[in-house]
C-alpha cells in the first residue's frame, strides 16, 4: 500500500479509529482507577511511639513486615516473634539500616503451645514493657494439618496460638497501660461459624471453612478479651486487611483446581492490595488517637466497620472463651 493510500484509509476510517482509540484508553483508565480504589486507604495518623514497645507476630514478610518497618519508623522498639529466625534476622536489620532502631527477635511456633509458653517466658524476662501486642501471624486454607498439640492447623495457629501468647503477656501489656492488642482477622469470618460440636474438624473437613471459623474466634477472641479488659486501660481491635497479595495464599493450590489458584495470583498482581496498603489498618488500630478509648471493635480500610451480625456475639464470644482456656491449658485463669 503506497502512502497516499494509507493516509486515504485513515481518512475514511478515522471515526471508527478514533472510537477505538477512546475506547481503550477509557478502559485503562477505568482499569487503573479501579486499581487505585481497591488499594484501599492509607493511615493518616502521625503518631510518634518514642519509647514504646510493639510485638508483632509473624513480621519477617507480607503485612507484619510493612507494620514492623512503619511503626519502627514512628520510633518504636519492634520485637518480631517469627518462627523462621533467619528471614528475621534479615528482615530486621533491613528495618534497622532504614530507621536506625533496634529491633529485637525472638523464636515463635503459634503450631505449638510448648513453644509459645517458652517465649513468653522469655519476654517477661527480657521485655518488661508491651505497649502493643499485633496477632499478625497467620495460615490460610492449608490441608488438614495438625498442630504438636493435635489442634486443627487453621484454628491452632490462627487463634489458639494468639489466644494463649496474648494472655501469658497480659501482666506486662496492663503494667504498660495504656496499651493496645490487635488482632488480624479477614472478612472470611462473615463466611464463617463455630463449629462447636467438632471444632477441631475432625469428622469433615474443608479448608475455607476451617479458615472461616478460625477468622471468625479472632473477632470473637477481640471482642470477649475487651469485656474482660474493662477499666485496665488496655483496648483490643480486630480488623480485616483488605484482600492482600501475600504468603497467606501459598496452600490455596493445595485446597482448589489448578485454574482457580492460577487465576488468584493472576488477578491478585493487578486488584489485590500491595503488602504496604494491606497493613495501613493494623497501623490505623495501632496508632489512630481517636481509638484510644475505643475497645472491641471491627475495622476495615481505615475505618470501624460492623462485623457481620448473625456470626458475632457476646454469648459465641464468651464460649469461645472458656473453650479455649480449657484447650491451652488454662482453666483456672481470670483476665
Amino acid at each position: 500500500m503506497s502512502w497516499p493510500e494509507v493516509v486515504k484509509w485513515f481518512d475514511q476510517n478515522k471515526i471508527v479509529l478514533i472510537a477505538v482509540t477512546c475506547s481503550v484508553v477509557g478502559a485503562g483508565g477505568f482499569l487503573v482507577g479501579l486499581r487505585v480504589w481497591l488499594q484501599g486507604p492509607s493511615c493518616k495518623s502521625k503518631a510518634r511511639l518514642d519509647g514504646k514497645t510493639v510485638i508483632i507476630t509473624g513480621s519477617n514478610t507480607g503485612i507484619g513486615k510493612e507494620t514492623a518497618r512503619d511503626l519502627s519508623r514512628r520510633g518504636a522498639r519492634v520485637v518480631m516473634l517469627c518462627r523462621d529466625l533467619q528471614k528475621a534476622k534479615v528482615t530486621a536489620e533491613e528495618i534497622h539500616q532504614e530507621t536506625g532502631n533496634t529491633v529485637g527477635i525472638y523464636q515463635l511456633d503459634l503450631a505449638s503451645l510448648e513453644s509459645i509458653r517458652n517465649t513468653a517466658n522469655t519476654l517477661k524476662d527480657t521485655e518488661p514493657n508491651i505497649h502493643i501486642l499485633i496477632n499478625n501471624a497467620g495460615v490460610m486454607m492449608c490441608p488438614r494439618w495438625e498442630t504438636k498439640d493435635g489442634f486443627e492447623m487453621q484454628l491452632g495457629t490462627n487463634h489458639l496460638g494468639h489466644f494463649l501468647l496474648t494472655l501469658l503477656l497480659l501482666d506486662q501489656i496492663k503494667a504498660s497501660a495504656p496499651a493496645r492488642i490487635i488482632t488480624v482477622s479477614s472478612i472470611a469470618h462473615t463466611q464463617g461459624r463455630m463449629h462447636w460440636e467438632d471444632l477441631q474438624m475432625k469428622e469433615r473437613y474443608e479448608a475455607k471453612e476451617a479458615y472461616c471459623q478460625s477468622k471468625l474466634a479472632n473477632v470473637l477472641f477481640s471482642r470477649e478479651l475487651s469485656r474482660q479488659l474493662q477499666g485496665t486501660g488496655v483496648t483490643t481491635y480486630s480488623l480485616h486487611p483488605g484482600v492482600v497479595q501475600t504468603e497467606l495464599g501459598r496452600h490455596i493450590h493445595q485446597s482448589v483446581n489448578g485454574f482457580i489458584h492460577w487465576a488468584f495470583h493472576f488477578f491478585g498482581n493487578f486488584f489485590f492490595k500491595t503488602v504496604v496498603r494491606g497493613a495501613q489498618t493494623t497501623i490505623h488500630c495501632a496508632v489512630e488517637e481517636s481509638l484510644a478509648t475505643t475497645s472491641g471493635k471491627y475495622y476495615s480500610d481505615c475505618a470501624e466497620k460492623q462485623p457481620h451480625p448473625l456470626r458475632v456475639c457476646d454469648d459465641d464470644a464468651r464460649r469461645l472463651w472458656d473453650t479455649s482456656l480449657q484447650l491451652v491449658g488454662l482453666d483456672h485463669y481470670s483476665a
